[in-house]
Parts: structure tokens; sequence; C-alpha cells
């Protein structure tokens, strides 16, 4: 049995933490809480990048580890798209959001259902899904962050980053259901 308290665990556990941390963040009234909970945003998804590396780096590799680093990716992502729609109700941040997370429920089940059919691999973890992570990581920080930086519109720059990894989200999912296409039209017992 493997020790729970791995370095790649326990990154994972503080992107966990830092969600309530950026919930507070968010709704702190002062000048710099933006930039702050953008920054915190933008650690949690640093940390996301080095667990998994680590884990198998060190050898770490853990049946809980696989278990919360989704889960902490999915939690973290939905709470920022959720508080960022709470303060700009726009259609198109909306969809974004909508689109993001149905994305990652549908894929998540669909993920559990075919390693119940023993045929996970065919729904690995892409490229593509790698690229729309970054840019997810990278827009949701900006739109977080709000403020203009040298004068960047870092909301707008950051909101176009989360609208393109959206589509990439939407094309992965496209991708994912077409690997697993031929198992889900399978009738029972084929």
């Amino acid at each position: 049995m493997s020790h729970p308290y791995t370095l790649p665990n326990l990154l994972t556990g503080l992107r966990i933490l830092c969600i309530p941390i950026v919930v507070i963040l968010f709704y702190l009234p002062y000048a710099w809480s933006d930039m702050a909970c953008g920054l915190m945003f933008a650690l949690a998804g640093i940390t996301d990048s080095f667990d998994g590396y680590l884990a198998r780096r060190l050898g770490q590799v853990s049946p809980l580890g696989a278990f919360l680093d989704p889960v902490a990716d999915k939690l973290i992502v939905a709470v920022a798209l959720v508080l960022l729609v709470s303060r700009d109700p726009h259609w198109y941040v909306t969809l974004t959001a909508a689109v993001i997370i149905g994305r990652e429920i549908t894929i998540s089940a669909l993920r559990e259902w075919m390693a119940e059919i023993g045929a996970r691999g065919k729904v690995a973890v892409s490229g593509l899904g790698k690229l729309k992570t970054i840019l997810q990581v990278v827009g949701l920080s900006m739109m977080l962050f709000r403020q203009d930086l040298l004068f960047l519109p870092i909301y707008e720059l950051g909101l176009i980053l989360t609208i393109v990894a959206a589509v990439l989200t939407l094309w992965s999912m496209v991708l994912y259901l077409k690997a697993a296409w031929p198992e889900l039209r399978a009738g029972p017992g084929a």
C-alpha cells in the first residue's frame, strides 16, 4: 500500500485548499483582491502541471492521486467559472462556463463507464486536452485577475483564451465520444 502523503498528493491537496481561498479573495472588497485571486488560481494551475509529472518521475503514482487530481482540477475550474458568471453574467461568459462544466461532467462519466468495461485507454487524456487545460488555466487566471496590466486588457484577453479553451473542450469531447462510439452503440452483452 502506498503512502498517501507523497509530494504529488500534497500538491493536489494544496490545489483543493486553494478553492476556498480563491472564493474568499474573489469577494474581498479590496483593490488588490482580484489580482490576488487570479494569482492564487494561477498557482493552483501550476501545481496541476507538476503533481502528475512528479508522481511519475518519483515513482509515487497512487490510486489516491489518480482519483484526487482530476477531482481537484474540475472543482477549482467549476468554482472559478461560477464566480466569473456571478460577476459577469453576459450570455457569452455564461455559455462558455456551461460548455466547459458540461463537457467535464460528460467526459468524467464517459471515462468512468469506459473504465467499467475495461476500455479506459480509449479516452485517455490527449495532447488536445492538455492544450485546452493550459488555455483554460491561463484564461481563467486572467479573468479572475481582472486588472489591466501595462495597458493590456487582461480580463478581455483572458475571456478570449477561455472561449478558445471552450471550443477546444467541445472538439476534444467529440474526439473522445468518437473513440468511445463503438462501445457506446454496442448492444447488451456485445
